[in-house]
């Protein structure tokens, strides 16, 4: 729909009862929201403040956590406002770019989280070859390559999207998705369609099998290891992987919801959607924040300074 000469708006019909509970959605939306900045901000802080912690394992975990805050970003400012809007529309340039940052942030994670994989393989398997392997210079390249290749990838599919003529404006989601902005047109979608799956496959299935190799290296280590060896390297370890597995899972999920169309409740839909911009955005700073003891003993004598100077 045309509200002016040049600007296609579409409607997001996602929604379920919003007159009747926009307030109490916006609150709990605002509450995560805000509970997802400062808990982020506040790792990445410490990480940043603290030279100690400027080594390749810590980096990764910041980057994992500023990936969070982008992906936050791309998400919630437009579902609050949309839940004070008497009418949940959005531009279809707004729409696209919105998807770009959506997509961008997950396949960053899988990426980001293959990247911290290979840290922790070779640190525990190959540990006199970690200064040479993992340099800060590596780790620079690492970094780079976890944000620019996905978001080179994402950037193609939002502009084979863009070329699409579309004939119908209502969107069944709370947000912009680009596989349910194709299925609004017309015309062929065959290449969007091919594309979307070979980015789909490039972002997921290389880094997923390289953590799961990491990891049964890593296990066979550990096994010939001492108890103490296994100790120190399932502290270090079990974070990363239970914020692989729980993103894993709920990446399939919306994979399964978005392109088989499984047939389920709309608000289970919705939920499912949305998962992956909340469960792990608030999950992985209470993992590394709370599970490494270098960062939470770094959290801890933040908090005890900050007290001891406002007592005086």
């Amino acid at each position: 729909m045309d509200y002016s000469t040049n600007v296609t708006f579409l409607f997001l019909e996602g929604h379920v009862e919003l007159n009747k509970y926009r307030f109490l959605y916006f609150t709990i939306t605002l509450t995560v929201c805000l509970l997802i900045i400062c808990s982020n901000t506040v790792v990445i802080f410490v990480i940043y403040t603290n030279k100690h912690l400027h080594e390749p394992m810590y980096i990764f975990i910041a980057a994992l956590l500023f990936n969070s805050l982008f992906g936050t970003a791309a998400l919630y400012p437009k579902v609050l406002s949309d839940f004070l809007s008497e009418r949940q529309i959005i531009s279809y340039q707004a729409c696209l770019l919105q998807a770009f940052g959506i997509y961008t942030y997950a396949a960053s994670e899988f990426t980001l989280l293959s990247a911290m994989a290979y840290d922790r393989y070779v640190s525990i398997c190959k540990p006199l070859q970690y200064a040479t392997l993992v340099k800060m210079s590596t780790v620079r390249k690492l970094l780079f390559f976890c944000w620019f290749v996905p978001s080179c990838e994402t950037g193609v599919l939002i502009i084979l999207t863009y070329r699409l003529q579309l004939c119908k404006f209502k969107l069944d989601r709370i947000y912009c998705n680009n596989y349910s902005v194709v299925k609004l047109s017309c015309g062929d979608i065959t290449v969007n369609n091919l594309y979307g799956l070979f980015s789909l496959t490039v972002a997921v299935f290389p880094p997923v099998i390289f953590i799961i190799y990491s990891y049964v290296r890593i296990l066979d280590v550990c096994l010939k290891n001492s108890k103490d060896f296994r100790r120190k390297a399932l502290q270090t370890c079990f974070p990363h992987l239970f914020v692989f597995i729980s993103f894993t899972v709920t990446t399939c999920f919306e994979i399964i919801n978005l392109r088989l169309e499984a047939n389920v409740p709309h608000i289970f839909a919705i939920i499912v959607s949305v998962e992956n911009l909340v469960i792990p955005p608030l999950i992985n700073p209470i993992m590394y924040g709370l599970k490494l003891q270098e960062i939470l003993n770094r959290i801890k004598r933040m908090i005890w300074k900050r007290r001891t100077d406002t007592s005086f």
